[in-house]
């Protein structure tokens, strides 16, 4: 058997609606930041339960104009989780700011405990990632925040309907990325993003961000850029955005069934389930023990496994100017070496689900 992990084929595989509604669209011309868009901005507002929803080019975008549209500019320190994808450290760094890191925990999102040593003068902003759809611990992140008068964005970029005690991710902070590139619960076709916030002075400014800086045609309040969510996008989106609470769901009912079976076995490590936490499961994750030779295996066997990420993002060559050293941050080096995702989308039937399972246990009965 094959157990893939893009599923993007069964997902638009029977969409003559969408077709239908697109051939419709088509023939309007209004491809920017036309009427679906705003249509879907006002959905997507409405299911993180935010005033204000912009959508950009992409999840990177996101976080860079949240982040500049605070102030944040050249040389200025923002912190982030020392485990994060590029994206998160590439926002940064577009802005001529530097990145300044925190050890993750074993709910593979920043620990919090060690966030205010790492603070300084030149802090600008925090950037708490809630990755792989885990939350950071807000509730202590957001005290500190504002007794150190720091801007708040998330990276909630793999968190769209996370929630941590019944609070939704992108409702915590000044301002919230999200990501709708095709492998999110809610995706459009190519990169997109959305921007989240309550802010109405903070919208404005990023929808002027979005857009060039124009304020009409003719007048360019700022120097802005080019970072709309294309409209033929909206329209994919506002056909996917009903089923998204459905589809986040079965991710986490998925989830549930693999923390049984897998959990059984001893050379498997469940990561820590926390009850007032929504985990969403853009990916599922274990501690796994001989991880690499468990990753051939199920490849082999026809399940497509990954690593995310094998080399944590301080220690890659493009951030070599940072000096820092294997060890700095030594949960995001012990996770790079124990960790493994296994295929979690709506899409997985039950056999593909016993098959990942049985898959790992033959691994390890055979050791």
């Amino acid at each position: 058997m094959k157990v893939r992990y893009s599923y993007l084929a069964q997902q638009f595989g029977d969409c003559d609606d969408l077709w239908q509604q697109l051939r419709e669209f088509v023939p309007t011309g209004d491809f920017t930041l036309g009427k679906p868009l705003a249509e879907f901005e006002r959905r997507f507002a409405a299911l993180i339960g935010t005033r204000h929803a912009i959508g950009v080019n992409s999840g990177t975008d996101a976080l860079k104009l949240s982040l500049k549209a605070l102030g944040v500019g050249h040389g200025d320190e923002v912190i982030t989780a020392a485990n994060t994808f590029v994206a998160t450290v590439g926002a940064i760094c577009e802005l001529g700011a530097v990145p300044i890191f925190v050890d993750c925990d074993d709910s593979f999102c920043m620990d919090v405990a060690k966030l205010e040593a790492a603070i300084s003068p030149r802090t600008k902003a925090l950037l708490p990632v809630h990755f792989t759809g885990y939350m950071t611990d807000m509730r202590r992140l957001m005290p500190i925040a504002e007794r150190r008068g720091l801007p708040v964005v998330e990276d909630a970029c793999q968190s769209i309907a996370g929630a941590l005690d019944g609070r939704n991710a992108g409702t915590w902070g000044n301002a919230a990325g999200f990501s709708l590139h095709p492998l999110k619960n809610l995706n459009v076709w190519s990169d997109g993003g959305v921007i989240v916030t309550n802010d109405d002075a903070l919208d404005r400014s990023l929808r002027l961000l979005r857009n060039h800086g124009l304020a009409d045609r003719d007048t360019v309040v700022v120097m802005g850029h080019n970072s709309r969510l294309d409209t033929f996008q909206a329209v994919v989106g506002n056909w996917l955005i009903p089923k998204t609470q459905a589809i986040t769901d079965q991710r986490i009912a998925n989830a549930r069934f693999y923390d049984e079976h897998l959990g059984k076995l001893r050379q498997i490590s469940i990561p820590r389930r926390i009850p007032a936490m929504r985990c969403v499961y853009h990916l599922y994750i274990v501690f796994a023990e001989d991880r690499d030779a468990l990753l051939a295996h199920c490849i082999a066997r026809g399940v497509e496994a990954k690593v995310h990420y094998p080399v944590p993002i301080y220690r890659q060559p493009a951030l070599k100017h940072l000096g820092h050293r294997e060890g700095d941050f030594p949960v995001a080096d012990r996770h790079a070496r124990e960790i493994i995702s296994f295929p979690c989308d709506q899409h997985l039937s039950e056999d593909e689900k016993r098959y990942v399972v049985a898959t790992v246990a033959e691994f390890y009965r055979g050791r």
